[in-house]
């Protein structure tokens, strides 16, 4: 039996992984349960009933608005002050008008396929990346930390080797989970488009795009697994990965705001992780710096940075192929006793 498919076999076996999973299938579940309850398909009856309800509030808002000036006429009447309580010329201004009344407001929600399923494909992808990071630091950390990374070199003496089965056992099942809830996930929200929400509108360049977004979904999870993988099998322990990834959040989510905003450094979200991820998702993500408008002289159009996919791809590529470099080289040269 090859070294590739022994480690694979001990990975989908292993308790965490299971554990993971099944909590990475509920948490999925209960997003599209949510949302198959919070949406109502927009029926003839139902935009009817909008329509209706708007009519009614309009009505009763000129029944209010004509009691209010007869209230302020008889006020008068009696020589009270009435601009205070009920306007100028007793509110005859402020006649409602129709329009003030959309019968859009009305409508219930309904979930719309092609504007908010790409919104989806990152919840998705963010998920599925997380139980990589934490199966990914766990499958090659424990081996450390346990001692059973010696063993299995006494039996399989080449350390390259032995690491690289690991990384490819846990790629492929990233890629097989990956694939498998992705196809279900898009196949659960059709559904729910198709009985509870609206698929208009949706053509082969729309099938397209979610393609293309589900192939980064799947090579931001790759990437993380990947990572996690290099950080715990460099610290030996599973906490080294989870220690780096808290690090970072901190660093980028919270430190780096807060110095580029002191600093009054322009557009300071260019130095922050989750920046690139909206850019990977959305194909690019526009920063705007509106300290460059001087509103004391009027309105003008902020100075703007776009961030491209590409370039968060690179940033991304760059950071995984360091940090697998990094794991391989010390799996190469160190004891590993």
């Amino acid at each position: 039996m090859s070294l590739y498919v022994t480690e694979l076999r001990r990975l989908v076996k292993r308790r965490l992984t299971r554990v993971m999973l099944v909590l990475l299938v509920l948490g999925l579940a209960g997003v599209a349960t949510a949302l198959a309850f919070s949406s109502q398909q927009r029926s003839p009856a139902v935009i009817a009933q909008a329509r209706a309800d708007a009519d009614a509030q309009y009505r009763q808002a000129v029944k209010d608005w004509e009691k209010g000036i007869a209230e302020c006429e008889a006020a008068q009447g009696r020589g009270e002050q009435t601009e205070e309580r009920y306007g100028p010329n007793c509110g005859r201004d402020w006649q409602p008008q129709p329009e003030m009344f959309d019968p859009e407001w009305s409508l219930p929600y309904e979930f719309d396929f092609r504007d908010e399923f790409s919104v989806l494909v990152a919840v998705f992808a963010g998920a599925v990346a997380l139980f990589g990071f934490v199966v990914g630091a766990s499958f090659v950390g424990a081996e450390w930390h346990t001692g059973g990374m010696m063993n299995l070199l006494l039996w399989r003496p080449k350390r390259l080797a032995v690491l690289g089965a690991k990384l490819a056992a846990l790629l492929s099942l990233l890629a097989g989970v990956t694939v498998l809830l992705g196809a279900i996930w898009t196949a659960v929200f059709w559904l729910i488009a198709s009985t509870r929400g609206s698929t208009a509108k949706v053509t082969a360049g729309v099938w397209q795009s979610t393609g293309l977004s589900g192939l980064r979904a799947l090579a931001l999870i790759l990437a993380a697994g990947a990572v996690a993988f290099a950080l715990a099998s460099l610290g030996r322990h599973t906490s080294m990965a989870l220690g780096v990834a808290i690090g970072v959040a901190v660093v980028s989510e919270i430190g780096m705001r807060i110095g580029m905003e002191v600093a009054g450094v322009a557009f300071g979200d260019r130095y922050v992780l989750s920046t690139y991820a909206m850019a990977w998702f959305q194909k690019q993500h526009k920063l705007f710096d509106y300290d460059a408008c001087n509103l004391v002289q009027g309105s003008c159009e902020p100075a703007e940075l776009v961030v491209t996919w590409q370039q968060s791809g690179l940033l991304f590529g760059i950071g995984s192929a360091l940090a697998l470099v990094a794991a391989f080289w010390t799996m190469r040269r160190r004891d590993v006793a």
